[in-house]
């Protein structure tokens, strides 16, 4: 399914999801006047433009209040020529304005707007930065793969299993895969220990394996490309060797698609993918019948749908290379990341701030009341 239907638009969860997830889901008539609060975190990737816009809920969570998805493939064509293409920032400055509109509506206290990998390799990235300050007034900000997956592993932090001794999280975007690994303390903290940003998106897997037949998807290409691609990283874990401590989160569209096509969702339901775990052999069957299917066939599959059709099989084909290394009998599956992390450190940040403010108004209030 296209990334417009992904939109965050408030809604009530399911269950415990409030506690689980750090979002929460406030009715519609919810005062957006108080400024102060409300923080925003938009990422600009290779394929897909995410806006998150919350309300701090004064404790450890935030409140969903505004967000937007859509996909505009910004790297379309990025590993021929080198260059963002001018139809592809036509595209993305189109959703970055309406991005800008919402944080303005907002009235938004802090935010912080990132690119990520396009932007990174392509010769005009730092001229694009430019024109979308221009055209929209967003400030972008060019992050490397190493904050990326950083970002990404604070933002799924609550979904770390507190009984794994290391967390493996994957996220498979247009245009690089981030991987990361997060080892528990002493303390019970987790630490993240190794991280690697490799070039391994799924429009750049899809652009140099997929033929032009309907059937032509290049998997055995995509697997083949991944596996040597993601061998430095695996090779430094060499002393993780018990599946049964490990745990493996996905968070990108790929994994959260494989999991409502295993669901057999009728439409995509974050509040159902997200935090749920899907078993190995689910997805490893699941897989085997997308690879099975035209590409005209996987855009009617309604959790798929045509924007995401030609590019899902690489995506899989990440996946698989990963699976095929680290065994586990299932698989986290995480509707967040990036911008979380955005969110939670701005958050904490400022928190942090508050705290020493009080902190140095409790002083001066005992040093005046002791003369």
């Amino acid at each position: 399914m296209s990334d417009e239907s992904r939109s965050e638009s408030p809604q009530a969860p399911k269950g415990d999801k409030k506690a689980k997830t750090g979002r929460k889901y406030p009715p519609r008539h919810h005062n957006r006047n108080r400024k102060g609060r409300f923080y925003a975190a938009l990422d600009l990737g290779t394929n897909n433009c995410r806006l998150l816009i919350v309300e701090h809920d004064g404790n450890d969570g935030f409140l969903v209040r505004d967000g937007f998805s859509r996909i505009v493939r910004l790297g379309e064509g990025l590993d021929r020529a080198g260059r963002l293409s001018e139809n592809a920032m036509e595209r993305t400055i189109s959703a970055l304005r309406i991005c800008a509109s919402k944080i303005r509506r907002a009235s938004v206290s802090r935010m912080r707007c990132v690119a990520t990998e396009a932007c990174r390799d392509a010769d005009n990235g730092p001229e694009f930065i430019k024109r979308v300050k221009r055209e929209t007034g967003l400030d972008l900000e060019i992050i490397d793969g190493k904050a990326e997956a950083e970002l990404a592993a604070i933002g799924c932090g609550s979904l770390f299993n507190a009984e794994a001794e290391d967390i493996i999280l994957f996220d498979i975007g247009g245009g690089s895969t981030e991987v990361s690994r997060s080892t528990r303390q002493e303390n019970g903290f987790f630490r993240l220990t190794d991280s690697a940003s490799l070039p391994l998106g799924v429009v750049r897997l899809a652009e140099r394996h997929a033929g032009e037949g309907p059937y032509e998807h290049g998997y055995e290409g995509m697997l083949a490309e991944s596996e040597e691609r993601l061998k430095d990283f695996m090779d430094r874990q060499h002393d993780i060797t018990d599946m049964s401590k490990v745990q493996i989160i996905g968070t990108s569209g790929t994994v959260t698609t494989l999991a409502a096509v295993q669901l057999g969702l009728g439409k995509y339901d974050r509040n159902v993918v997200d935090g749920c775990t899907v078993s190995s052999r689910d997805i490893t069957r699941v897989i085997g019948d997308l690879r099975r299917l035209s590409r005209d066939e996987l855009a009617q599959n309604p959790c798929i749908g045509k924007q995401r059709a030609d590019l899902v099989l690489a995506g899989c084909a990440v996946l698989e290379a990963i699976y095929n290394r680290w065994p586990v009998p299932q698989f986290s599956v995480a509707d967040r990341g990036l911008r979380e992390g955005l969110l939670m450190r701005m958050i904490n940040k400022d928190r942090r701030r508050r705290h020493r403010g009080g902190r140095r108004r409790s002083g001066n209030k005992g040093a005046l009341n002791g003369r």
